[in-house]
């Protein structure tokens, strides 16, 4: 896991912000005076796995310097409904105009750490680990895969600069190379980025044994069956690791991790991730 640099933390929360003020919050200058105190606490209204705090700090302080804020979890930590997770105290103005952006990062957050760790959950035991894909928000890829971490998950890669993925396009493109797609596009790859994992998608066994023997570091096995994903296995005999990708559900998980895969990958843990229920409160 890369870990998320204070600046980009402050960026983020700096441009969210400024979307949701605008010129000003109107209701709370026009009701609450200059000088009002209050304390309010966020806290879970279901169990969930937490990530983001660093967020939800940083959106009361920008608005507030002598905010308090008392953070009793970490990221990564799982908590009960009921769970206190921040309590803030100081500028009440300060407080109600940050409360939506520091909910916003904290429950979407929170809603990837909580899934991912379900399906951790769910594998418990095999030695699939589970990886997060580039299926992710536009901005925010680092950020939610920040948040798989959390949630016990493991980071594929980043974008397409840090490791080699030949896929089902790229073979495709190269049909007519010799002495066969698979190997021109390993070998390509080792020639240009020699420094960089590859990683050939299959969606047969011929691929499966085409890859392995043209030594590529992963094989990722799309759509297989468990019993297609055995015979992978069986075939690839060790040369390469596996990664099962599609049609990855909670329910077929278990299943899937099974067979003996090495990592089972999950577009959902990001791109389908419900936010989580986290609410804030002032005490009376």
């Amino acid at each position: 896991m890369q870990r998320l640099a204070p600046a980009e933390i402050r960026r983020a929360v700096r441009a969210a912000l400024a979307e949701d003020l605008g010129s000003g919050d109107a209701t709370t200058l026009a009701t609450i005076p200059k000088d009002s105190k209050s304390v309010a606490i966020m806290r879970a209204r279901e169990p969930l796995t937490v990530a983001g705090l660093a967020f939800a700090l940083e959106a009361f302080r920008q608005l507030s310097r002598h905010i308090r804020l008392i953070r009793p979890i970490r990221d990564g930590t799982r908590v009960k409904a009921g769970a206190e997770i921040l309590r803030i105290s100081g500028s009440t103005r300060a407080i109600l105009s940050a409360e939506r952006v520091a909910l916003n990062f904290l429950q979407r957050l929170s809603g990837v750490a909580t899934l991912t760790a379900q399906y951790v959950k769910a594998v418990r035991g095999t030695r699939a680990q589970i990886l997060d894909t580039r299926k992710t928000t536009p901005g925010w890829r680092r950020f939610e895969k920040y948040a798989v971490a959390c949630g016990g998950g493991r980071n594929h890669r980043f974008g397409l600069y840090d490791m080699v993925l030949i896929k089902d396009n790229h073979l495709a493109a190269l049909r007519r190379a010799k002495p066969n797609p698979v190997f021109a596009a390993v070998a390509r790859a080792r020639a240009a980025f020699p420094k960089l994992k590859v990683e050939v998608e299959a969606d047969t066994h011929k691929q499966v044994v085409l890859a392995a023997v043209a030594g590529a570091d992963f094989i990722l096995l799309d759509n297989m069956s468990p019993a297609q994903i055995r015979g992978s296995i069986l075939l690839n005999g060790g040369m390469a690791k596996l990664e099962a990708s599609g049609g990855v559900n909670l329910k077929t998980v278990r299943e899937i991790a099974e067979t003996g895969v090495d990592f089972i990958s999950v577009g959902a843990l990001t791109h389908s991730a419900p936010a989580v229920d986290i609410g804030l409160d002032f005490e009376s």
